[in-house]
């Protein structure tokens, strides 16, 4: 009897909810990863008694009907979870402003420390909301063939039109003249920089304000790192008859007849299968796709520009030198009238004081980090490495000057440093030139679907729309096997149990 077998480039969120679904409705599923644990960029790594957050530090979507609840209810599966408020604070040189998940806690504070914003806050929540309401019911966008036009039909709402005049807006133009507030406005771009890897002035109106919601829809703790949402999702696939592979690099994908036939990893193995998931980005598929790599895809790695890099510092803290009962999330302004990132803008995540799997007794792991151009790092790594280290040396040195402004007596609890750079992320992730967060969300009408140009070959993760955060990969990750459903048919035994679940993970009104 003739199963469907699809391999999964890459053990990322978005590759292990495409390859847990697939598997659910009856194909045979292989993982394939490069390094030694599952994750990626929202991967946690080991090192002398810590778990640190390699990358993403930040998880939401996991409240009703968001896309992690949506997957563990489809999967039966149980994330290791706790909601966390307030979700951050924000530090500008004159004040702070704390993000609360409490609607009226955060109603509460941002009338007293940004006032005269209500109007902007107001319709961020309400285009939000009908951000979330479109995720929920699977808006396949960008739409690749006949069947997404018609998704994009029946998922449309009388309430999505509320929209419409905000689709050639950026989110600069909401704000309106409350953007001439130099806080106000420094805050929100350090909020998008985040979620949306850009700031407000190109910012998309609809896309912003959904990654401006991330609070009010709820941030969470994941015990053990974020790492453990990957592994969870490793553990069913592995418990429910799929495999996972590590330490298995692609190196080469084979086509014959305008398909990809097998995959070749850097230990020998060649694995042949029906269908192939890629969790990488645009240029990575073109590498392994070598001369087979379609035009449109060779286009568009020489015609896009590198996205963000990140310059990260992860520290092993004394717990007790640090200011008790802090927030584990706080973003650092040093300068709002300079450009964000590059040191100017930190991020900074301290494990749950409590969460005994990420840090020896009385003491915490800490992830600090900066949006960086990707460039200068890899061109300093290869032609002068001595320069490298040194800017190395004053990228962590400011970077624990900000962090001091949120967290006093920060460099007197470190224990361990370690630094990060694009080329670590680079090494490690196997992302070329160690770029990470995906592409700037600055037009509904210039992102990037699954599609490859080979019929049976998708891309998943951060390069494809919606992008940025778990969340948004989740999202992905839950189209490209909706899309691989509707083209590849499973064991006929399994049929019943296929239709059950495109119903549950397609657009309202499809079975």
């Amino acid at each position: 009897m003739f199963e469907m077998h699809t391999v999964i480039i890459g053990a990322g969120l978005g590759g292990l909810t495409t390859g847990a679904l697939l598997l659910k409705a009856g194909h045979t599923v292989t993982v394939q990863e490069a390094h030694v644990y599952a994750g990626g960029c929202a991967g946690t790594f080991f090192h002398q008694g810590y778990r640190f957050d390699a990358g993403a530090t930040l998880v939401g979507g996991f409240s009703a009907n968001g896309p992690h609840a949506r997957l563990a209810e489809i999967l039966g599966l149980e994330w290791p979870v706790t909601p966390v408020d307030p979700a951050w604070v924000t530090h500008l040189p004159d004040k702070s402003i704390t993000q609360w998940a409490d609607a009226e806690r955060w109603r509460a504070e941002r009338r007293m420390a940004i006032p005269h914003t209500e109007r902007f806050w107001r319709k961020q929540e309400e285009l939000a909301d009908i951000s979330w309401d479109i995720s929920a019911r699977h808006f396949p966008w960008p739409p690749e063939s006949p069947r997404d036009f018609l998704d994009l039909a029946l998922a449309l709402r009388p309430r999505t039109l509320l929209a419409a005049p905000r689709l050639f807006s950026t989110v600069a133009q909401m704000m309106g003249s409350a953007g001439q507030d130099l806080d106000f406005k420094t805050f929100v771009d350090a909020q998008l920089l985040i979620a949306a890897q850009t700031t407000s002035p190109h910012a998309h109106a609809l896309y912003g304000s959904a990654a401006l919601d991330l609070p009010r829809r709820g941030v969470n703790h994941v015990r053990g790192g974020i790492g453990a949402l990957a592994q969870t999702l490793v553990n069913w696939i592995r418990a429910n008859g799929g495999q996972v592979l590590f330490r298995q690099k692609v190196e080469r994908l084979e086509t014959r007849g305008g398909r990809v036939v097998a995959a070749h990893t850097n230990k020998g193995l060649r694995v042949e299968a029906d269908a192939f998931v890629a969790n990488l980005t645009p240029w990575a598929l073109a590498e392994i796709l070598g001369e087979a790599a379609p035009i449109n895809l060779r286009r568009e790695v020489t015609q896009r520009y590198p996205t963000w890099g990140a310059f990260t510092l992860y520290l092993g803290l004394d717990a007790v030198r640090l200011p008790q009962n802090t927030p584990t999330h706080h973003q650092v302004v040093m300068n709002p009238g300079q450009p964000l990132g590059e040191t100017n803008s930190v991020f900074i995540s301290l494990s749950e004081e409590h969460d005994a799997a990420r840090a020896p007794h009385g003491h915490r792991a800490a992830t600090l980090s900066t949006h960086t151009a990707v460039a200068p790092w890899l061109k300093l790594k290869h032609t002068d490495y001595a320069a490298y280290e040194a800017r190395k040396a004053e990228y962590a040195e400011k970077m624990l000057t900000a962090a001091e402004r949120a967290l006093p007596g920060l460099r007197s609890a470190i224990k361990l440093q370690l630094t990060g750079t694009p080329a670590t992320f680079e090494f490690y992730t196997r992302r070329p030139q160690g770029m990470v967060g995906g592409f700037p969300q600055t037009s509904l009408f210039n992102v990037r679907g699954p599609a490859t140009g080979l019929p049976n070959l998708w891309l998943v993760g951060d390069s494809i729309f919606p992008g940025q955060s778990t969340a948004g990969v989740t999202l992905g990750g839950m189209r490209v096997a909706r899309n691989l459903l509707q083209t590849h048919r499973p064991h006929r035994s399994k049929i019943l149990e296929t239709r059950t679940l495109r119903a549950r993970i397609e657009p309202e009104g499809h079975g």
